[in-house]
């Protein structure tokens, strides 16, 4: 009998060991194209390899990383960001200040992210790294959130500035790394905070979301980002298998031309928004029906989301009448026209994301019981910001991810704001301007004060939705299949993080 159980305990000694070595196998859509943060950092973000300045919890907010703390000075012109103690990087040297300027140089050196900012000057100040500006910009810390601003150990650069490995600091290390593919991780003993449950893990691109499916469905991987809808009805029938959704802060909107003289009037643009059938879009489409978005920002974006429920935004008769005042009337054949016109549009929408066609035909259909006449035209990336800059633009569709950073200011800085001859970004208004919300925008760019964030974020929110230069409609989900012996496993909303060090092997 005792060597009954022994030899069980044995055996159950060996599962546990194999159960600690296993590697935790992630697949998603998003290649590896260069070791660079600059192109690829959002892999080595999400795999915790490194990391940044400054970090976000589970709610989205801003919060410490590799700077325990942060401050400005009166003026807004210089920032001082301390830096944690006794941290180190994956090859055994410490997270100096000296480490975190020159990644940051690198960073600016290349076009993205932290070139929004007005920076002039890096400086060390003992443990601080300390940040001048020419002009107040308070979005700083959420720009150094952004993954392109990773921290890496000054061995992982070539003399000439190129990224060769990816040293960081985060509670995994890189082992091996096959561009573009495919990456694996191992657990790093010296992490400077609480040591992962799982051991290894491993990350593995691949662009077709059926083969994706199936090695779900197989047990080739034990996290699968991105199902398509008909993976998702086949894989939650799978016992071994959870389906997750989440709704992200990357918005599917309309993108309207407010000098085209059918919608320069915001009624007009009111109407067509009260003519859109949210949530058919999000249940029938989407598959996800609290992905219906009748406001630009969702609420993982905190003080931006005013709360405006789907549910009050469609009004096919209160539309009709907003048109009636504007002078439009269905003619014999249905379609609304004026002065002898037809209201007839082309929404030109992007090929390289399957659902916005989709979505663009559900809002042919939907506007012609409104009695607007919709060509929809499926195009390439380039379209929508070309048709910007030459005014052919009449409706875009697109999806604009205002969760870049942990602040949306940063993306309606550059949709919104700027120079009134502008008029808007390639990627957000056309010829659409409120002045008060361009002195509100400006006033957000330099202060810091917490309260006035609070106060104008949400008047801003509610003139966008008031004026509707930009119509909303759903909210991307994110959407994973994950396996029933994988435990702990959640969204971040942000996209920042897979949180592999919160998970752990069911036992």
């Amino acid at each position: 009998m005792k060597r009954f159980y022994a030899a069980c305990l044995a055996i159950l000694t060996s599962l546990n060991t194999w159960a600690s070595e296993r590697s935790l196998d992630i697949v998603a859509p998003w290649g590896i194209e260069k070791m660079d943060p600059a192109v690829s950092g959002y892999v080595f973000s999400r795999m915790r390899v490194a990391e940044t300045l400054v970090d976000t919890d589970n709610q989205g907010q801003l919060a410490p990383g590799l700077a325990i703390s942060w401050e400005v000075s009166a003026d807004g012109l210089n920032w001082r960001f301390t830096l944690r103690e006794n941290t180190l990087f994956h090859n055994g040297t410490e997270v100096t200040v000296e480490a975190v300027i020159n990644s940051l140089e690198a960073s600016m050196a290349k076009p993205g992210m932290l070139n929004t900012a007005p920076i002039t000057h890096l400086e060390a100040d003992g443990n601080s790294v300390v940040i001048e500006l020419e002009s107040a910009f308070a979005p700083l810390p959420a720009l150094l959130a952004h993954s392109s601003t990773l921290i890496l150990a000054e061995a992982s650069f070539a003399k000439n500035g190129d990224v060769t490995q990816v040293i960081g600091s985060g509670p995994y290390q890189v082992d091996e790394i096959s561009l573009p593919q495919f990456m694996t991780v191992t657990r790093f003993d010296d992490y400077w905070g609480d040591a992962p449950s799982i051991k290894a893990a491993s990350y593995l691109a691949v662009s077709r979301g059926e083969t994706r499916a199936l090695m779900a469905e197989s047990g080739d991987a034990d996290i699968v980002f991105t199902l398509d809808l008909a993976s998702q009805a086949r894989l939650s029938r799978n016992a071994n298998l959870s389906i997750l959704s989440e709704p992200l802060p990357r918005t599917i909107l309309l993108k309207l031309n407010a000098g085209h003289p059918f919608l320069e009037d915001k009624r007009a643009r009111q109407a067509l928004s009260l003519a859109i059938d949210r949530a058919d879009i999000a249940s029938e489409l989407l598959r996800m029906p609290e992905a219906a978005a009748a406001e630009l920002f969702p609420e993982s974006l905190g003080i931006w989301h005013i709360g405006v429920a789907p549910s009050s935004a469609q009004n096919i008769e209160k539309a009709r009448a907003l048109l009636l005042e504007l002078g439009w009337q269905i003619g014999e054949d249905g379609f609304l026209t004026r002065d002898g016109q037809p209201f007839k549009l082309t929404l030109r929408t992007l090929a390289d994301r399957p659902e916005l066609p989709l979505v663009a035909t559900a809002l042919q259909r939907q506007w012609q019981r409104l009695g607007v006449d919709l060509e929809v035209v499926v195009s390439n990336a380039s379209a929508i910001p070309s048709g910007h800059h030459d005014g052919s633009l009449e409706v875009g569709l697109i999806g604009r991810n205002y969760g870049l950073v942990p602040n949306p200011l940063v993306s309606l800085l550059d949709d919104i704001g700027g120079k009134p001859e502008e008029m808007g970004g390639a990627w957000g208004t056309m010829n659409w301007r409120d002045d008060e919300v361009a002195e509100w925008l400006d006033t957000l760019r330099q202060s810091t004060d917490e309260q006035e964030l609070n106060n104008l974020a949400s008047l801003i929110a509610e003139r966008l939705h008031q004026e509707m230069p930009l119509i909303p409609v759903a909210w991307y989900p994110q959407t994973a299949a994950v396996s029933n012996e994988v435990v702990g496993f959640s969204m971040d909303p942000l996209e920042r993080s897979y949180r592999i060090d919160q998970m752990e092997w069911a036992k």
